[in-house]
């Protein structure tokens, strides 16, 4: 009886050679990757220990608190007005994502699938309003919502928001990749243009309607700028601009922090929400 002994081939150690030069290569860009995440991620490590140190206690930068309480976000949520900010932000950001997702898949649903006079000429005039920036509008814009009798009023600081010609776009370029014959069978088949945006349109872009929502939740969330001139009581305002009032009433730091801590935990419940649709949607990105 023989034995053998199994050597890896010639062939292999070839293979496992190139492999470690591989990953020898890879190890600067990991490391430089990992050091963009630490500063990324460190300014907002620094506002939760901060919102997180006992009131009345040195803090960051002077010195790293010993202890950590959640008093400062307790006394936040029952502070006067926050909660109140909190629900307008939701209703402003809620209701523009709705109607800016269905706005935006009917326009450029129509821009990449019909065919109509001066098609091309209104997609690429509706996108040259993005090289116009919000400031050159905000007089303008502030003047018509007053003229309207829409000042300190949520219809007032939605409406003028809702034309986002970066929405159109991206939903054009997605639905302009879609079969055609899909749609031309729906025809044959006698489906009217409003069964065929609501059952194939609709189905068929949830990748890119989950991700444009995650943006313009994101964009209205964050927004500061318009709410701080159209709404200019309580019963309106923001928490971006509620969040700037508390300076001036003198709070402390570290309840300033907890508030700001608070108002990022929607941006992340939508976020993880809709991952699994932002994931899909850069998949059958790659694939097309």
């Amino acid at each position: 009886m023989t034995l053998t002994t199994s050597r890896p081939s010639a062939a292999g150690a070839k293979k496992a050679v190139p492999s470690r030069r591989r990953r020898g290569r890879k190890w600067p860009l990991t490391v430089l990757l990992g050091l963009v995440s630490v500063l990324t991620v460190s300014p907002f490590l620094v506002m939760l220990v901060v919102a997180l140190t006992p009131p009345r206690k040195p803090t960051v930068p002077n010195q790293w608190p010993d202890t950590l309480t959640i008093d400062n976000l307790l006394g936040t949520l029952s502070a006067s007005g926050f909660v109140g900010w909190t629900v307008n932000s939701l209703i402003y950001a809620g209701v523009s994502v709705v109607i800016i997702l269905l706005t935006a898949s009917m326009a450029g649903y129509a821009f990449a699938k019909k065919r109509f006079p001066g098609r091309d000429m209104m997609m690429w005039a509706f996108l040259a309003t993005v090289m116009v920036p919000f400031q050159a509008l905000l007089i303008p814009l502030f003047v018509l919502v007053s003229d309207l009798d829409g000042v300190d009023t949520f219809w007032g600081m939605i409406v003028p928001t809702l034309a986002n010609s970066q929405a159109v776009f991206l939903m054009r370029q997605f639905i302009r990749d879609l079969p055609s014959e899909l749609f031309e069978a729906a025809k044959v088949d006698g489906a009217s243009e409003w069964r065929i945006y609501w059952q194939l349109v609709v189905p068929l872009t949830k990748p890119i309607l989950a991700t444009l929502g995650v943006f313009v939740f994101l964009w209205h969330w964050n927004d500061f700028l318009w709410p701080l001139v159209v709404a200019q009581s309580d019963e309106v305002r923001t928490l971006t601009v509620g969040l700037t009032t508390l300076k001036g009433e003198e709070y402390p730091l570290a309840m300033v922090m907890a508030s700001a801590a608070v108002s990022v935990v929607p941006c992340l419940v939508v976020f993880a929400l809709l991952q699994r649709y932002l994931v899909n949607s850069i998949a059958m990105t790659g694939l097309k």
